[in-house]
Parts: structure tokens; C-alpha cells; sequence
């Protein structure tokens, strides 16, 4: 079957959707011998209308297997079981829905062509349902919590309804998508289906012959001598395949399609899907990644071409370098420079930049002006490792003691810069850490699990409601209201 024939019958099929004649659409969606992920999608939806449970889950098997990704599929297939009274199938259905959603609040599928949001706050939603049924209220409950991280103000109360029910040991309703929603085809495509003549029939212009009706094409007329093209400018080829983005988050793969890159990585994205995933490569390796888990990197504008005259060599000797002297402000004044004639000393207090090294994941030598203050610096260090303020903690080795000094005010700020020797100063750099307020399960393998107490190390700022951070050698991320800053009674606590 043509591609033509695909999208003609696709369009018949969502027609007669529209009009809710069900059976005559699946008929129409059944007769297409290749049906695609979204057709098979569609067969299983237009099943679950007619209460056909059996056969609407083999469909939305079969748009599985064609797409694995498509997080909507199995939402739709844990609704078939549940109705089938499957509740433990339907449980596993609706958690791989929730991984799919990789932590997003949710996916809009309107590009896809299916007129539908499927969100977190529902699925979450679904998986207390499934454990309420199965009589396991306190897992009932706290997906429920957990949903409520997720619900915004314009998302009905239905969560808040279903905690009350789970409170209660009560049942409360399945959320579903509504009837004859589908996907449906891009209207450009269908469009473009009719056929449209845009030669029409030719025409007799001008002929040697007298009264010439001729209506076809004319026999190969002689040509005047082929103009003689110039030379084309060799083309530039590019070095590397794709653009480069950065990597924000550590990522595992669950198949053997996708690709384990970690935060801070370079790759070069070949492709972006429309299901929110770029095929990428990195180490000459290629796979699949979530969109936003990368950062496009800023491209050079343009190139820069050489000056087209080159000046001449400079002709005067270069002048005699100033002697650099070192006091107690850490000033250097240039030496007193005399000319041939006048010997006249100018004295000339110029600060010289002092080279700071700071350790974190990694070592880096920034060059800054001497006597930073503390906000200047810390601004300077964030910038470097592109890490915001807040969540960075710096500290200062004491030549004396040998302890690391945390520099927590303007005062520590000075007496870390006694610490200079030579123009160098070594500043410790570290996250800020967090304690545990309650216990926190994983819920997708991107999530940092911990228990009550546990103390962690925040490595990123997500966003206003979540944190990355590292406990118990495990990296993911977190709801900033499961932790509280960690105070040094806290530290000490711990400690003991």
C-alpha cells in the first residue's frame, strides 16, 4: 500500500471518528496493511470504545512495539487492563508510562497530532488507583503525595478528591482520555494528496509552419553552443557531523537504542524527534537522549578571515621590562624607568592579577584582580563552572594550621587573601549540603532515593523545586521540600 493510500484512508478513518461512527473507523484503520505506531494507537482506542478489551490491548501491544517511547501508549494499555481487571498489569503499564515521562511535569502531543497532555499529576493519579484496588492504601497514598509535587493551579483537584477517598478506604474514579481523541494526520499532508496539473496542455507559441495546430511537444530543435560554466568555488566541509550541545544531567540508558552520556559532556546532535528525544553521538558512538537533558552550545558567528595586509614587523626595539616589586597590600609599583635626557622617576601603582586556583570537580587557574571581595569572586568561580551562587560553599587553607577555613563573610574574604604567595591563591570549592526531612523512593531511575536523616551534597540547581545531589554514592535528583540546609549542628549531630 502507497503512502498515499496510508494517509487517505488515515483522514477516513478520523472523519468518521469525528462523526463517533466507531466501527466504521476501525474499519477504515484496520484496512491499512502497514499500520504505523499512532494507526495501531488508534485501532486500540477505538477498541476500548467498544468495550473490546482483549483486542484493544493487542493493538496497543502493537504501537508499543513499534515505538517504545510513546509514554500515552502505555497509559492507554494500563487503562485496557485495568477495565480487564488486571490490576497488577495495569500497575506495571502505568509506572512505565511514568519513566517515560523522564521527571517532565508533562508531554503535549499536539504536534504529534494527538490533541491530548498527558501529565505526571495523572499517571500518578492512576498508580494510586491501581494500588487502592489492590487493597495496598499506604502505597495508594504516597503516590498520591508524590502527585501533589506535580499538580499546578491549573490542574483540577482530582488529587486532593482521590487522598480523601485513600483517607476513607474508599475507591475513587480512573482518569482516561476522552473519547475520540486520535492521532490524527498533519492537514498540510492531507492537503497536498489532491492531484493538481501544474503544466496543463501545451500551446503552439511560435512555428515556422503556416497556420500550425500542433498541440504536443516539437522535435529537438538545433541549440546554440553550451555556455562554458566557470570554475566553482571548492565547497567547505564540514569537520564534524551534527551540532554540538552540552549534557545538564547524567543519563542511563534503559535500551540498547539509547546512550549513556553524563553532565558536562560535549555531543553532537544529528536529529531531533518530535517525541521530545535526539539521536546524538559521542565517543563514536550514536543513540537516542532526551531532549532536555541537553544545551545547545553558542556557534561562532561567521568566519573570520584573514586581513587581507598583513603590516610589517615593528622596527624599534621593544622597551626594557619594569622591575616588579611586592609589598604588604600586595601592590606591585613599576620601577622607575629613565630616559636618556631628562633620568626623570615616575612612580606608577599598578595592581598585578593574581592567579587563583580552585579545587572542585576538577582544577582550574583563573586569573582576577587581588583583594576580590567575597560576592566578586564567588560570582567569578559560579561563572567559571556555570553553577549558580547559592549553591556553592568556599573555603581557604590557613599556612599555619593547615585546616580549610570556609570563607562565609568579608572578614574571612581578607584573611584569605593573606593567604597569597606569589601572586597564587588556592580557594576549596565545594556544593552546599542538604539533610534528609523524610524518607524519598525512587520513582523513575533518574530520582535520588534516601532516608530520613541522610545528608547530601547538592551538585545542581533544576529548577525552583528540584535539586541534583549525590547520597550514598548514588547521583539523581530530589523536591527541595524533602530537605533543609545542613546547619553545623546538624554537621556535628551527624558526626557523633
Amino acid at each position: 500500500m502507497s503512502l498515499t493510500d496510508t494517509i487517505k484512508l488515515w483522514d477516513e478513518g478520523i472523519t468518521a471518528a469525528d462523526r463517533q461512527e466507531w466501527l466504521t473507523a476501525l474499519n477504515l484503520f484496520t484496512t491499512i496493511l502497514e499500520p504505523s505506531s499512532k494507526i495501531c494507537f488508534n485501532i486500540g482506542c477505538l477498541h476500548l470504545l467498544r468495550r473490546e478489551w482483549s483486542q484493544a490491548e493487542k493493538a496497543f501491544d502493537k504501537s508499543i512495539c513499534k515505538d517504545e517511547h510513546l509514554a500515552v501508549a502505555f497509559y492507554q494499555r494500563g487503562i485496557t487492563l485495568y477495565k480487564n481487571e488486571k490490576y497488577e498489569e495495569a500497575l506495571r503499564d502505568f509506572v512505565e508510562a511514568l519513566n517515560r515521562l523522564r521527571g517532565n511535569q508533562l508531554i503535549d502531543y499536539n504536534q504529534l497530532g494527538l490533541r491530548y497532555k498527558l501529565s505526571t499529576c495523572q499517571v500518578l493519579h492512576n498508580v494510586a488507583l491501581a494500588h487502592a484496588t489492590m487493597q495496598n492504601w499506604d502505597k495508594a497514598e504516597e503516590a498520591l503525595k508524590k502527585a501533589i509535587i506535580f499538580k499546578t493551579e491549573a490542574k483540577p483537584n482530582y488529587v486532593d478528591q482521590a487522598l480523601e477517598s485513600v483517607s476513607k478506604r474508599e475507591l475513587f474514579h480512573l482518569l482516561e482520555l476522552p473519547a475520540g481523541e486520535l492521532f490524527r494526520p498533519k492537514r498540510k499532508v492531507v492537503a497536498q494528496l489532491e492531484k493538481q496539473d501544474f503544466l496543463g496542455e501545451a500551446k503552439v507559441v511560435a512555428s515556422i509552419i503556416d497556420k500550425d495546430a500542433f498541440s504536443g511537444f516539437a522535435p529537438l530543435q538545433p541549440q546554440a553552443p553550451d555556455h562554458i560554466p566557470e570554475k566553482k568555488a571548492p565547497e567547505k566541509l564540514k569537520t564534524l557531523e551534527g551540532v554540538p550541545h552540552r549534557v545538564l544531567f547524567n543519563f542511563l540508558p534503559s535500551n540498547k537504542q539509547e546512550l549513556e552520556v553524563k553532565c558536562g559532556n560535549i555531543v553532537f546532535v544529528l536529529e531531533k524527534g518530535e517525541d521530545n528525544w535526539a539521536r546524538v553521538t559521542f565517543n563514536n558512538k550514536i543513540g537516542l537522549v532526551p531532549c532536555n537533558y541537553l544545551e545547545p552550545l553558542e556557534a561562532e558567528k561567521g568566519e573570520k578571515s584573514p586581513p587581507a595586509d598583513i603590516p610589517a614587523p615593528p622596527t624599534e626595539s621593544a622597551p626594557e621590562r619594569p622591575v616588579i616589586v611586592q609589598d604588604e597590600n600586595l601592590r606591585t609599583n613599576t620601577s622607575q624607568q629613565v630616559t636618556g635626557s631628562s633620568k626623570k622617576n615616575k612612580d606608577h601603582s599598578v595592581p598585578v592579577p593574581s592567579i587563583v586556583k580552585v579545587h572542585f570537580k576538577y582544577t582550574v587557574a583563573i586569573r582576577v584582580k587581588p583583594g576580590l571581595s567575597h560576592n566578586e569572586l564567588l560570582a567569578v568561580i559560579s561563572k567559571k563552572f556555570q553553577i549558580p551562587e547559592e549553591r556553592l560553599g568556599l573555603s581557604y587553607k590557613s599556612q599555619e594550621s593547615g585546616e580549610l577555613i570556609p570563607i562565609t563573610s568579608e572578614v574571612k574574604m581578607k584573611s584569605a587573601w593573606t593567604e597569597v604567595r606569589n601572586q597564587r591563591l588556592t580557594i576549596w570549592c565545594k556544593f552546599l549540603e542538604v539533610v534528609a526531612l523524610y524518607d524519598y523512593e525512587v520513582s523513575v531511575p533518574a530520582d535520588l532515593g534516601f532516608h530520613e536523616g541522610d545528608i547530601i551534597q547538592v551538585l545542581a540547581h533544576v529548577n525552583n523545586n528540584w535539586l541534583e545531589g549525590q547520597c550514598n554514592g548514588n547521583t539523581g535528583i530530589f523536591p527541595v521540600n524533602f530537605v533543609k540546609e545542613l546547619s553545623t549542628a546538624d554537621k556535628n549531630n551527624s558526626v557523633m
